[in-house]
């Protein structure tokens, strides 16, 4: 999975030194699967350093989900554990974490959303109020929490890398629409399936095929 950071300068090495306290998943290197939104983060930090926006993209693979020595939550929606998980990060004066998880993925608390938190905190509004006054705009975002997590981050490697993912995003797509998975249901099918493994073997010249030969290959593997 492409996966993008949105800054006032390229990143070439990861340092947790620089990132912030008080964020939505706790202190870490935070990404996005949506280009659009690492573009406006990009353009924000941009203006308040007096520099140029930069992107950087990254391939995540989503196999670390399933990685045994690494602790992953995942919110799929916003919801009470989304919102308790939130408000533990945001009132965390401290530099140590308020939670022992490696990676944390889920909806952003943008800027209006932040407000509202802000307001349930302070106990200006009740949890109910909160989750029932919430807009659902498509967003997303990776904390990766810990030096162990970041082995699951690469800079893109070249144009097979590039196909690979194309039938990827085709394939988990279509298993969300044939077989009413959401999107992390499809994404752990997809990554976990004996199809992706021979995908992902370069010798195989699977990535070559077109996207539909390999899923055809995949819902044969799921009967």
């Amino acid at each position: 999975m492409k996966v993008y950071h949105g800054s006032y300068t390229a990143i070439e090495t990861i340092d947790f030194s620089y990132c912030q306290i008080k964020r939505d998943f706790g202190k870490g290197f935070y990404v996005t699967k949506f280009r659009d939104q690492a573009e406006i983060w990009s353009k924000r930090k941009g203006k308040e350093h007096r520099s140029e926006a930069v992107v950087t993209e990254f391939d995540f693979s989503e196999l670390f989900f399933r990685d045994k020595d690494l602790k992953v939550l995942r919110f799929d929606d916003y919801n009470e554990e989304w919102l308790d998980f939130v408000v533990l990060n945001r009132k965390n004066e401290d530099e140590q974490q308020a939670h022992n998880y490696d990676i944390v993925e889920g909806p952003v608390a943008d800027d209006r959303i932040a407000e509202d938190v802000d307001k349930y905190v302070e106990g200006l509004i009740s949890k109910e109020k909160f989750l029932s006054d919430l807009i659902r705009n498509p967003s997303h975002q990776m904390c990766f929490c810990t030096m162990q997590s970041l082995q699951a981050l690469s800079q893109p490697k070249g144009k097979i890398d590039i196909a690979i993912y194309d039938i990827g995003n085709n394939i988990v797509q279509s298993l969300m629409t044939n077989y009413g998975m959401n999107e992390l249901e499809a994404t752990d099918k997809y990554y976990t399936s004996n199809t992706y493994t021979q995908l992902a073997n370069e010798t195989t010249e699977f990535y070559k095929k077109d996207w539909t030969e390999i899923y055809e290959l995949l819902t044969q593997e799921l009967k």
